[in-house]
């Protein structure tokens, strides 16, 4: 039956997809065929395989070191604020992102991190039909995060047509920046975290090709990195841990908003309409929790999380999640899971353009003006990495 429910949630994804298509005749099935093939491989692979479940250990076990040193740093700082074992979240899943922020300001200084960026974009611009600047785009997104990618590629901003932009600002969406991956790692299961993180990277290239097809030519298909001015290793540290602390204070802060905002609506909303609006939103993504597989006694919770995620962020939605995790069903938690991790919700809209439009105004506003239609595109690659995950389970 799960088999029969994934071509069902394929065909309602790419049917979402297909009407708002900017060149219908131009979609390009081959490639696209050939990425939902790698998709189920590579789910397949890292869910249901002894070598894949051993290589998601050791990445988890990795994490967990690095959480662990990082927790060195932050009971130096905070130690004493909280009881013992009762840290708040803000110190265990916030504060550790600084380091993380840090490792991978390393790895970009010793020039490793733009050799694999730029090897795994070429090897994904053969497969996914698209120039290698979108291949490389996807793939820097996957490291730096939404906003931060652009300064990498700001030489070719002003030259970039809609189209071109449409794809980059959806791989920037759809994916999730590394120095999070270990927040992620402690609010759900590191296998769904890992599993997202690829299956998103060719999910933004199949959605990209079927809103927006489009043939790049040799003349346009460059690379022109921008590289940072050289600093000395202690300047590049220091820039990469306030970075770290600029996204842990950003994401706190949001949380405090969305999660107060949400609690007032809810309790409104419910003493109006006697239920809270998080539940009403439930019963509206009820269908789409359905169609990815999750068992129909408990689409309703799902769907509320899925809408949570959408209207605020996944770290609320994670919070959430977590709350009724014990209540639902092992494939529903990995379902959703899996859906919660990228950045499409309505406020990576602002947080993109505004990172565009930092760097060139008019892009900015162009970016702004097909805002909607990006958070579609992100959303239904979410959809579709769901789906694969379910398929799995």
């Amino acid at each position: 039956m799960k088999f029969v429910m994934f071509l069902v949630a394929l065909v309602v994804i790419f049917l979402l997809a297909f009407i708002v298509s900017n060149d219908k005749k131009g979609i390009k099935f081959k490639s696209i065929g050939i990425m939902v093939i790698l998709q189920l491989l590579f789910a397949y692979f890292f869910l249901n395989t002894e070598i894949g479940l051993v290589l998601i250990r050791g990445i988890s076990g990795v994490f967990e070191h690095l959480l662990a040193y990082a927790a060195d740093g932050v009971n130096f700082v905070f130690g004493g604020i909280a009881n013992k074992g009762e840290a708040p979240f803000f110190l265990n899943v916030l504060m550790p992102i600084v380091f993380i922020s840090v490792l991978i300001g390393i790895a970009q200084y010793i020039r490793v991190l733009p050799i694999i960026i730029r090897f795994l974009g070429i090897v994904l611009s053969k497969v996914s039909g698209l120039g290698k600047l979108e291949s490389y785009n996807a793939v820097a997104s996957a490291v730096f995060g939404q906003s931060e990618v652009f300064i990498s590629v700001k030489k070719q901003l002003p030259y970039l047509p809609e189209h071109r932009m449409y794809t980059l600002c959806t791989s920037a969406m759809s994916t999730v920046s590394a120095s999070i991956l270990g927040a992620y790692m402690t609010m759900i299961e590191p296998k769904y975290v890992i599993t997202a993180l690829v299956l998103n990277l060719f999910g933004g290239f199949i959605i990209a090709n079927i809103i927006n097809p489009y043939e790049v030519t040799e003349q346009e298909d460059i690379i022109d990195i921008q590289e940072e001015e050289k600093q000395t290793f202690f300047e590049m540290l220091g820039e990469y841990i306030l970075d770290g602390f600029k996204v842990a204070i950003i994401v706190g802060a949001m949380l405090i908003g969305f999660v107060a905002l949400i609690s007032i609506i809810n309790h409104v909303f419910a003493a109006i309409f006697g239920i809270s609006f998080q539940m009403a939103l439930g019963y509206l993504f009820a269908p789409f929790a359905f169609v990815i597989g999750v068992p129909s006694s408990e689409i309703v919770d799902a769907g509320t999380i899925m809408a949570t995620k959408l209207l605020s962020n996944e770290f609320v939605a994670m919070i959430d999640l977590g709350k009724i995790a014990d209540s639902l069903s092992s494939r529903t938690v990995g379902i959703i899971s899996v859906f919660l991790v990228s950045f499409a919700n309505f406020s990576s809209i602002g947080i993109i353009t505004g990172a565009v439009k930092a760097l060139n105004e008019k892009q900015g506003n162009l970016v702004a003006k097909f805002g909607l239609k990006l958070l579609f595109g992100a959303t239904l690659v979410s959809l579709l990495t769901a789906a694969i995950t379910g398929v799995m389970l």
